[in-house]
């Protein structure tokens, strides 16, 4: 067998070999696979001759991974999802192809979804699939083409194009604000603040822009602007929001704003795209679209 060959063992063997590895039984990667589980044995006994190394620890009760087959099926895995995916941008689009694209939870469903209707007119042949992704992640491992991302311009191997400042502000509802006495910033620090746990420190840099010092109790900690939005509208504190991603909610007076002047984040939202995709096609069409829709010039920032 030579070199190239042996480094290349056929899909049905990875297949049921990332089957077993995921379900840790050869009978129910078979059942999966419709295959008998002699089959399904076979293929991996092949892959073991193949490379001369044991993939699995065999007893008569469990079958798992050994060392050597923990490493091999997180690269087997990889390498399927990613012909997979090709498969699929194959047969659903046979021009510029399919955009994989990681969005922030509350900024994807207020901010982006609304005008993707515009892009799908202008770019047909383009299908976007969309994850939702909070901080960074591996493009690789996650087959994923460009993400929407909020924090700093400083992302490895990939560039970074900027969108847009956010601006925050504290707010409460209505309701809130009519039953206790809050007049100046500083009373807001008497206050239950409610916390963003992707921004811990917001709260603590919005007193510092108000010449104030931060208090140091605790808040109700949340993991999406939506939940802490909504909270909010509860009752149940004060929360420090873009006033982007609630414009809604201040033009339908459900949120209000509380005293104290709004403060330019450190962070901003970026369009993060991996160096090696930096000439794919889909990406470059929704990169000068996203920008058409904010209505500037790029700025980017490799790293």
């Amino acid at each position: 067998m030579n070199v190239q060959r042996r480094l290349l063992p056929n899909t049905a063997a990875l297949a049921a070999f990332e089957a077993v590895a995921r379900l840790g039984s050869f009978t129910a990667a078979a059942r999966e696979l419709d295959l008998t589980q002699g089959a399904v044995s076979r293929q991996i006994n092949l892959l073991e001759e193949q490379f001369g190394r044991r993939l699995f620890d065999r007893d008569s009760r469990n079958v798992r991974l050994s060392p050597a087959g923990e490493i091999y099926a997180e690269a087997v895995r990889s390498a399927l999802g990613q012909l997979r995916d090709a498969a699929l941008g194959l047969m659903s689009n046979r021009h510029s192809g399919v955009l994989n694209l990681a969005i922030l939870p509350t900024f994807g469903t207020r901010w982006l979804m609304p005008l993707i209707p515009d892009f799908v007119a202008l770019h047909p042949d383009i299908t976007i699939n969309f994850a939702t992704r909070i901080g960074r992640f591996d493009f690789a491992r996650e087959r994923l083409d460009a993400a929407i991302h909020h924090g700093m311009p400083d992302w490895p191997e990939a560039d970074c194009t900027l969108l847009m400042r956010e601006t925050v502000m504290p707010v409460v509802s209505p309701e809130f604000l009519a039953t206790r006495a809050i007049v100046t910033p500083a009373d807001i620090s008497r206050l239950p603040l409610l916390h963003m746990a992707t921004r811990p420190g917001a709260w603590s840099e919005w007193f510092e822009h108000q010449g104030l010092e931060a208090p140091t109790g605790p808040g109700m900690q949340f993991e999406q602007f939506g939940t802490v939005a909504q909270a909010c509208m509860a009752g149940l504190g004060v929360a420090l929001l873009p006033e982007i991603l609630i414009a809604g909610e201040l033009q339908r007076s459900q949120l209000v704003p509380a005293p104290g002047t709004p403060m330019q984040s450190r962070s901003a939202y970026y369009l993060v795209v991996p160096h090696d995709k930096r000439g794919h096609p889909a990406v470059a069409s929704f990169r000068d679209w996203l920008l058409g829709q904010i209505g500037k010039e790029p700025a980017v920032l490799a790293w």
